[in-house]
């Protein structure tokens, strides 16, 4: 099964940029990365072997080097800069990694301008090649990362999703973050699910499992940065009163959320998600996904963003549902964007007066 982003790093190789490969843990970046050339030299930090051969530079001839974990060494960032510049054109390398790469975007780095960046997200919609209402419905009762979603059984979705929340924080946390306490990340890490597709607020979580406020801060980054997590923050404008301060928090693996609904926002969240991520990563786009909810109790799930305008509102709802007062609200505001109730499992398909469309989810998933 190829993913979407095999073409796009064969041409940046092409190009003769190295190339960051990020994502969470099992998403397939190492699959995917050896399936690029089948005579590749791929070292992984992890193996004693591979990382002798990684500080001493011993390098097989091949058409690519991938340096897998590399990121957990300290001096990566050199090492590798060090490894481009004395090559240049004439070897392509290719790097992944689940948490520091993604630290290099943020500038002032020593890699500026030898690199793309690329993440890698779970399998979605459109990527497995589907098209029906029970197609989506399927996906949505498994997972988007590969194991438990090719194994095609909800109750081994479930095991092993329980299973990789412990890895994230024994293996992940342990590994890369200076943290001692993973018993209480731990005890917090399983609290988040319940709370997906709300808003998050840091106060009452940390009084929960009565840590301090700063310290919730630091474990809640340190899942962001793993790609563990991710954080959605609010939708404000000048034309409307929007509550700016809490974030809303989505799981990678949305079968970690035993809600329906708000699994459902949540598969609709990472679908989002990856297309964001795609159109940024590879067209250079300034889009964005965010959330609204204002003082009077109106809320819209999502707001995407693009050069800090919204181009598209949509609810998600598992049937058929009225129009909520808040996507109403926001299309009456900016009547030119797109507005979309979206639905797992009802049947409306239309355009009511206002202009809000009322479609079933593949129709919307096929887009992305």
């Amino acid at each position: 099964m190829d993913r979407l982003l095999k073409k796009q790093i064969y041409a940046d190789l092409d190009d003769y940029k190295m190339i960051l490969l990020a994502g969470p843990r099992q998403v397939g970046k190492t699959t995917l990365a050896k399936s690029l050339y089948k005579t590749a030299d791929y070292m992984n930090w992890d193996i004693d072997e591979d990382r002798t051969r990684i500080l001493n530079k011993e390098f097989k001839k091949a058409p690519l080097w991938i340096f897998d974990e590399v990121h957990k060494y300290l001096k990566w960032r050199n090492y590798l800069k060090g490894i481009y510049d004395k090559t240049g054109e004439s070897q392509k390398i290719l790097v992944t990694g689940s948490a520091q790469l993604d630290i290099l975007r943020k500038g002032g780095d020593s890699l500026q301008g030898r690199y793309y960046f690329l993440r890698l997200m779970p399998l979605t919609f459109s990527e497995l090649g589907m098209s029906t209402q029970k197609d989506a419905l399927s996906l949505y009762n498994l997972s988007g990362f590969p194991e438990p979603f090719l194994k095609g059984s909800k109750s081994n979705a479930n095991r092993w999703s329980r299973f990789y929340r412990q890895r994230v924080v024994r293996e992940e946390v342990a590994s890369n973050e200076q943290f001692n306490d993973l018993a209480t990340i731990e005890i917090m890490y399983n609290r988040l699910p319940d709370l997906a597709g709300g808003t998050l607020s840091v106060n009452s979580l940390a009084e929960d499992i009565q840590v301090s406020n700063k310290t919730l801060g630091k474990w809640l980054d340190a899942l962001e940065r793993l790609y563990a997590i991710f954080r959605i923050a609010p939708f404000g404008s000048p034309k409307i009163k929007a509550l700016k301060k809490l974030q809303k928090v989505f799981f990678y693996d949305w079968n970690a959320v035993h809600d329906e609904g708000s699994r459902f926002e949540n598969f609709i969240a990472l679908h989002l998600l990856k297309w964001v991520y795609y159109e940024q990563d590879i067209n250079g786009r300034d889009v964005d996904l965010r959330y609204y909810r204002d003082k009077y109790g109106r809320e819209v799930d999502f707001v995407v963003t693009e050069n800090g305008r919204p181009i598209h509102f949509i609810e998600a709802k598992l049937s058929d549902a009225s129009v909520t007062k808040g996507l109403s609200y926001l299309k009456s505001k900016f009547p030119d964007t797109r507005a979309t109730m979206v639905h797992l499992k009802g049947k409306k398909d239309f355009i009511n007066s206002a202009g809000i469309e009322h479609i079933p989810v593949h129709k919307l998933l096929a887009e992305m």
